[in-house]
């Protein structure tokens, strides 16, 4: 077999830039993105399994979490209002899917299975897909908020609409990471240096 590709796919994330329609004081991309997700969905899991008391695999959440964007590789960042557009959905989802394949088609074949289970969204269990949609909602919050404190008001609408998901989405291990650890985003360097 000749040499795969998948991996260069993967590692040409930090090329795509996200939130392509608005203007960014923080650029971001899609390796960044896709890291931060992963270790808030990571952390949900935890919260979940430790605090809570539900069994939960927190690695493989954050496992998951880590190649929940894998796709965008090939089909860079369709931005929300095209992405999320009653005419889009199923569209989007179609080709997010086929993309999903079609990147699992250039690996060799023993490791398809194991690159399978975490890009194939269907076969996510039920549980730890739900906190990995928080934890990239979360994300993308976190984003808007970073945002608005540099005093870009582009992302004033988008914030809100993001906060408005996640109280609709709100579930305990949300709760209780949004009270013990969402503080400390709104602080600076120096005042997290110093533990205010």
């Amino acid at each position: 077999m000749p040499a795969s590709p998948f991996y260069a796919h993967l590692s040409r994330l930090r090329f795509i830039k996200r939130w392509g329609l608005m203007r960014n004081a923080i650029e971001e991309d899609v390796a960044q993105h896709s890291w931060d997700v992963a270790v808030l969905a990571h952390a949900l899991a935890v919260i979940r399994r430790d605090v809570l008391g539900h069994p939960i695999d927190p690695n493989s959440v954050a496992t998951r979490a880590l190649f929940h964007d894998a796709t965008e590789a090939i089909t860079g960042d369709l931005p929300t209002p095209v992405k999320y557009s009653p005419a889009m959905r199923h569209a989007s989802a179609h080709l997010e899917a086929e993309v999903s394949q079609e990147m699992l088609g250039l690996l060799p074949d023993l490791l398809k299975p194991a690159l399978q289970s975490v890009m194939d969204h269907h076969q996510w269990p039920d549980d730890e897909a739900r906190l990995i949609k928080a934890a990239d909602r979360l994300a993308a919050w976190l984003k808007c908020r970073a945002e608005l404190r540099y005093g870009n008001r582009e992302f004033e609408q988008a914030a809100q609409q993001i906060e408005g998901k996640l109280n609709e989405h709100m579930s305990p291990e949300l709760r209780y990471f949004l009270d013990h650890f969402g503080p400390a985003f709104e602080l600076t360097l120096d005042s997290l240096m110093r533990g205010d």
